[in-house]
């Protein structure tokens, strides 16, 4: 039996219990909150009912509103701490998750509203289940009953039997029209509309479409960035090339080993970074950067790693470079890694970083500029290795090569610092052995 068995009635301060409830009414009542009897309509109390309202979940400082994407529908069932929705921002995408177990009532945002912090977005039946009536498009509707079959012919006589009596009632004859009859004709059937093709899907040959997307929060926060970067900092580029040969044959020989030992693959950013942080530290104006009148020196190395995601580029921070081996920016790099494609990166993730480096070698760019990440003065750019030919000795030998760049604000760094620090970076992956010694 339905664990609704009566209403309880609020009128004129009076509570009061009536009939029970049919299945049909138990069904109303449980998602609509409301009863009528005759002309007269209650509300159900919440006593027999523990309805809980969603609300925002809490936003970092910097984030004051973001926009909502629903993953789930009214009716759903869903269990506790299952994320229901998506609050998108111009930094992160925070999740909302439901507060128990039990059956959504109510959607009180609709997708793709904005919403801020203490916004209610939800009701939910706690403990109910299955499906609720669908409040958004109603099924299609039933197919008519056919029509009744019409009444069977009397059987025709034996032969020989007798018909009947025949009525001595017949009325009169119908009057025979004297006016030429009009006939309709049927209308001609439309022309069939051309059949409409679906976003990604293969249109017929000759066929030119256009569709509009409106863009994500966080695609709209990162074109006023790199606009904002353009605007402000006087940006100027200076490439140079690294010979990966001994960094290559360092790795090929102890990944094994490092997997074994920590768990995470060895790769190439933790050289670039180490070395980043070393050459940080010799020129700390590239670590520096401009507030208003003053420059702000910093002593520890906070790098950010551009991460390509589904939604957009995000610059997770990895802290204190300067302090750490190789293999702790390994696992650092792949907590972050991780936590950008699975969508969980926070705010406190992202914010600060007093460098940057972004690897577009790893989708094939042979040579690039990348712009600064503000506040920041610099970001160097890593791009992907080829076989060529380089003078050696006196000889033509193939190398595998990389080339790098450095973007720096030309305001703050002058081109010695800025040269002298690539080049420090070169070394330093040349030769790997001046980052174990320290020197």
């Amino acid at each position: 039996m339905h664990r609704l068995s009566c209403v309880r009635l609020i009128r004129s301060g009076v509570s009061k219990c009536v009939r029970p409830l049919s299945s049909s009414e138990r069904v109303l009542t449980k998602y609509t909150n409301e009863y009528s009897i005759g002309r007269r309509s209650y509300r159900i109390t919440p006593s027999l009912f523990d309805i809980k309202t969603i609300e925002t979940p809490t936003f970092p400082d910097s984030v004051t509103e973001g926009d909502i994407q629903w993953l789930k529908e009214v009716g759903d069932t869903v269990e506790e701490d299952e994320v229901i929705g998506e609050i998108e921002t111009d930094k992160t995408t925070l999740p909302v998750q439901s507060p128990a177990a039990g059956v959504l009532t109510a959607l009180l945002v609709e997708d793709g509203d904005t919403i801020s912090k203490g916004t209610p977005l939800a009701n939910i039946d706690v403990g109910a289940t299955g499906d609720a009536p669908a409040t958004s498009t109603p099924a299609a509707a039933a197919p008519e009953a056919a029509p009744a079959p019409a009444a069977a012919a009397p059987a025709p006589a034996a032969p020989g039997q007798p018909l009947g009596p025949v009525s001595s009632t017949l009325g009169a004859p119908p009057p025979i029209p004297t006016a030429p009859l009009s006939v309709t004709p049927p209308p001609l059937p439309k022309a069939a509309a051309p059949p409409a093709v679906a976003v990604g899907e293969m249109k017929p040959p000759g066929l030119r479409s256009e569709h509009n997307v409106k863009m994500s929060r966080m695609r709209l926060r990162i074109a006023e960035r790199l606009k904002e970067a353009q605007n402000t900092a006087a940006m100027l580029t200076t490439f140079n090339e690294i010979d990966m040969t001994n960094i290559m044959a360092l790795r090929s020989k102890f990944k094994d080993d490092f997997l074994k030992k920590h768990g995470v693959k060895l790769g190439f950013m933790s050289a670039f970074l180490k070395a980043s942080a070393t050459g940080l530290k010799e020129m700390p104006e590239v670590n520096a950067f401009i507030d208003g009148k003053e420059i702000i020196y910093r002593d520890y190395v906070d790098i950010s790693v551009a991460v390509a995601t589904p939604k957009g580029l995000v610059v997770p921070v990895l802290r204190n470079v300067e302090s750490m081996s190789f293999a702790d920016i390994e696992i650092g790099l792949n907590d972050l890694g991780k936590k950008a494609r699975e969508g969980n990166l926070a705010i406190e993730d992202m914010d600060g970083g007093t460098f940057t480096v972004s690897n577009g070698g790893v989708f094939g760019s042979m040579f690039g500029t990348p712009i600064i990440n503000l506040p920041q003065s610099a970001i160097l750019g890593m791009h992907a290795i080829q076989q060529r030919p380089v003078a050696l000795n006196g000889n033509v030998v193939i190398r595998p090569m990389m080339y790098v760049a450095l973007t720096y604000d030309h305001r703050l760094i002058d081109g010695r610092e800025a040269v002298t620090f690539l080049k420090r970076v070169k070394s330093a992956v040349e030769d790997p052995g001046l980052l174990l010694l320290d020197i």
